[in-house]
């Protein structure tokens, strides 16, 4: 989705002049360069590249700070965020209740869901219900993880470190199905033309945030402000569309 929210908007109009600067430094910002088109390292292996990216660049200019991008596992990306490694996590990380508990997140800034992936040749699965007695693959930790453990009479779920791994179990046959957030899917689609497909609609609706460590409510605050701004002055839509496409 791309018009996460109008209220954001109204915000970003009551808002005058340029956002605060923080003080002059270095915003360390983790991400999990495995998730295109959110986050990935480019063809020649030495840039992390994204709409997530780009994003957290264009705020990191609105708030006079440079933006180091460092490429962290999954699983390590709160743990390291909690123990000030970063800054900031920008990984398509869906805003739940239970990882709110232990960091604060902006206000959202894209709308997904989770969809399912198969192979060309599957033809009896097209939505939850049809994964009763497969082998279900994810990305441990994940937003897609979860939602897997809530289908019933599943045969098992395997999972993964990344999402490419999960989508190569799928193409070996190790796996039945993936599930993955609606765009990850969908490009990996594209990237691989009769290899996989996606099939039926969303079946959850979730919103990515930033997250911050707890206490930090200047710089969440900062955040907001920015992301509000681009929404208003078409920064957004221009970066959306990028890698997006228009609507």
């Amino acid at each position: 989705m791309k018009k996460v929210g109008i209220l954001l908007v109204l915000l970003a109009l009551v808002l005058a002049g340029s956002v605060p600067a923080l003080a002059a430094g270095k915003l360390r910002v983790a991400t999990d360069a495995t998730f295109p088109p959110f986050e990935f390292v480019d063809e020649k292996g030495r840039e992390v590249v994204g709409f997530d990216i780009d994003i957290i660049k264009e705020i990191g200019r609105r708030l006079g700070m440079t933006v180091e991008i460092i490429n962290t596992a999954w699983d390590g990306l709160l743990p390291g965020l909690k123990t000030g490694k970063f800054d900031v996590v920008i990984a398509g990380m869906t805003i739940t209740d239970e990882r709110a508990q232990a960091v604060d997140f902006s206000d959202p800034y894209f709308a997904t869901g989770q969809v399912i992936l198969v192979r060309p040749d599957t033809t009896d699965i097209k939505e939850p219900a049809d994964l009763k007695g497969k082998v279900v693959a994810v990305q441990i930790g994940t937003t897609g993880h979860f939602a897997a453990q809530k289908i019933q009479g599943l045969k098992r779920i395997d999972t993964y470190d990344t999402y490419p791994a999960a989508f190569l179990a799928l193409k070996m046959r190790k796996a039945d199905a993936v599930i993955a957030d609606e765009l990850v899917a969908k490009e990996e689609q594209r990237a691989n033309p009769g290899q996989v497909r996606v099939v039926g609609r969303p079946f959850t609706v979730e919103y990515y945030g930033i997250a911050v460590n707890k206490g930090r409510t200047d710089l969440l605050r900062q955040i907001n402000r920015a992301l509000a701004l681009m929404k208003a002055d078409g920064t957004y839509d221009a970066i959306y569309e990028k890698w997006f496409g228009a609507e």
